[in-house]
């Protein structure tokens, strides 16, 4: 199985609001799909599911166009998508039917999805009853009925406690090493470095980023250092080379050069007899690299 996303690009009027986006899901696991507020993420989703007409391009699921009335797709949404004052088991069966699932299917995976998800107590319960939090467990459950192949988690941890937001977690590892393939689109830097191997990042509707993390990251090397020192040790990272970013209770942050000022640097510090604390050499997090590539543009929601 694969999905391939081939030069997707929309215009509303004159703003473009993406421009060919491609990439490809070539095997199961988790693939991120990132950008700002208002970068196309959204926009992008709706074409590659067919909610939203596109300019120009394809999106091909086992290489035919992907069509959701007919493929088990699981789809949660970043906006409420329940209705308020319905019961919401009635909601599950309506939504079970629309994927075609007879009753007695979908009984036992709303038992079961209700269950995992310590959402039971509320099966007969309005929507606007239930907390945001308890709305998107429902949600997630809503996505995950048909046992989709194909699942796309537009911010599934948004609005959620620790506990439910490991919840969470815990049944997206349990689809992923199922053999499932997720697109998952969250402001949350963490946890998409837990998940992620593969992402591509939007900013206003242009890919700016793409490819293997881990790579992206290899290649930029280790170029963040933070040293927590019993000294000041300003004149030496000066003399070494080393550029302050920020200084924090943790330590002071420099941008480095090259690894071997680093070391330079740690050699020094001991040779003049200081304390060494905390010496964290360290490649770029996914958050740095953002705030790069979209001039500091991470907002929630």
């Amino acid at each position: 199985m694969s999905l391939v996303v081939e030069h997707l690009s929309k215009k509303f009027g004159d703003h473009v609001a993406v421009e060919d986006l491609s990439f490809s899901i070539e095997k199961p696991g988790v693939f991120a799909f990132l950008g700002t507020n208002g970068a196309g993420k959204s926009t992008s989703i709706r074409m590659i599911l067919g909610m939203l007409s596109k300019d120009s391009g394809a999106v091909l699921w086992n290489g035919k166009p992907l069509d959701i009335t007919t493929e088990k797709i699981g789809y949660l949404a970043e906006e409420r998508g329940l209705y308020p004052k319905y019961n919401i088991l009635e909601q599950m069966y309506y939504f079970a039917s629309l994927k075609g699932m007879k009753k007695k299917e979908a009984t036992s995976a709303i038992d079961y999805l209700f269950s995992r998800l310590k959402i039971d107590e509320y099966r007969k319960k309005k929507a606007e009853q239930l907390s945001k939090g308890n709305q998107q467990k429902v949600q997630l459950a809503a996505a995950l009925l048909c046992n989709p192949e194909l699942i796309i988690l537009d911010e599934p941890l948004s609005g959620l406690d620790p506990v439910n937001a490991d919840l969470f977690k815990s049944i997206i590892r349990e689809e992923r090493d199922s053999g499932k393939y997720i697109i998952m689109s969250s402001h949350q830097m963490e946890t998409i470095e837990e998940f992620c191997e593969d992402i591509v990042l939007l900013h206003r509707g242009k890919v700016v980023m793409q490819g293997n993390l881990n790579d992206i990251k290899r290649e930029r090397g280790r170029e963040n250092l933070t040293v927590k020192a019993d000294r000041p040790i300003g004149e030496i990272a000066e003399r070494c080379g080393l550029t302050l970013v920020e200084e924090t209770p943790n330590g002071s942050d420099f941008k480095v050069k090259s690894e071997s000022d680093a070391e330079r640097m740690l050699k020094e510090m001991l040779e003049s007899g200081i304390g060494v604390i905390k010496f964290d050499l360290r490649e770029p997090s996914l958050h740095e690299l953002f705030v790069e590539k979209c001039g500091g543009e991470i907002n929630e929601g």
